[in-house]
């Protein structure tokens, strides 16, 4: 079985391994055995490569999430039949060709693209608990984030605009502006030093910005956070920013901290989520444009492309469409 391994953390380029390993297991009583079909690259991969989030004992396949189709199911398994499409669980090393996971939380997958199914178990859950662990957002209410076209990004602009939450996107790209107007967002504004001013003037000096979403550190977050307000960064984020315990972050009682989507309860807090984001692909209100798709024996050319940008997913299983 072919997989992608790491037997120390490091620079991934240096410790990403092609392996054959073992064929898992028959599933036991409440397990399923599944084949991976796509499973995406991101940047929070990266870091967990190199060891900066967290060092589970090694050797150890990555992939922090994906879609597979099950194989077959363990005794005392209900709701999944074999051939059914599942999204795998967060941190399930998804970066092999088979696996057995636990059937707990899983039900089968709407008819849809598997490669945007594939996205639906980080993504859509890391903008969704954005959406409501940090306050009270309701319809008509606003939330600010930065990195708007990426995959959390886009996520967040439909989840919210089916709740009536309006969204103000700040983005690196001018091309992307009418794009994400047209998925939903309310507002789109080009970074820059003056960002927070331009929001400002666009949504009213004194409308409430209770959580603001980073998915890179950036100072002008904290200049837009209402008093008292979350600003919520990526677990991938690079660094926080500089003022984050200095004079603006006390003088406004902000608590800044970082968003890390495993830390929710799975069952009670993601789980809903990704079976709402998977109905949403299907109906086509959720949609994250991919840049490209390797197969694992290309592994250090999909890294290359990850880091010039846009979405790139592994195509593990070789077959697929």
């Amino acid at each position: 079985m072919k997989a992608i391994q790491i037997t120390e953390y490091g620079r991934p380029l240096d410790v990403l391994k092609l392996v054959d390993l073992p064929e898992p297991a028959e599933p036991s009583a409440g397990e399923v055995l599944v084949a991976v079909v796509y499973a995406p690259l991101n940047f929070h991969d990266l870091r967990f490569i190199d060891g900066a989030l967290m060092r589970p004992p090694l050797p150890l396949v990555p992939g922090n999430e994906g879609v597979a189709r099950v194989l077959r199911v363990g005794p005392g398994v209900g709701g999944l039949a074999e051939g059914d499409h599942v999204s795998l669980p967060l941190l399930s090393g998804s970066w092999r060709e088979r696996l057995v996971i636990p059937a707990s939380g899983l039900s089968p997958l709407p008819d849809a693209d598997l490669k945007q199914l594939s996205m639906v178990g980080g993504n859509p859950p890391t903008a969704g608990v954005a959406l409501t662990e940090y306050a009270s957002l309701g319809e008509g209410d606003w939330i600010v984030q930065n990195c708007a076209n990426g995959g959390v990004g886009r996520s967040l602009i439909a989840l919210a605009r089916k709740r009536g939450i309006k969204t103000v996107n700040i983005v690196r790209r001018p091309d992307v502006i009418d794009e994400l107007k047209a998925i939903g967002a309310d507002v789109v504004v080009l970074d820059g030093p003056d960002v927070a001013q331009r929001v400002r003037d666009q949504i009213g000096a004194d409308t409430p910005l209770p959580v603001v979403v980073g998915g890179a550190a950036a100072d002008q977050l904290l200049e837009l956070a209402s008093p008292g307000g979350t600003v919520a960064y990526y677990s991938n984020a690079d660094g926080v920013p500089a003022d984050a315990g200095g004079e603006l972050a006390t003088r406004k009682k902000l608590t800044v901290t970082k968003l890390f989507v495993g830390a929710f309860d799975r069952q009670t807090k993601l789980v809903p989520l990704v079976e709402e984001a998977a109905a949403m692909v299907a109906a086509g209100e959720i949609d994250v444009p991919v840049e490209a798709v390797y197969p694992l024996d290309q592994i250090d050319e999909a890294i290359h492309h990850l880091h010039r940008g846009g979405k790139i997913l592994l195509k593990v299983d070789p077959f697929a469409q």
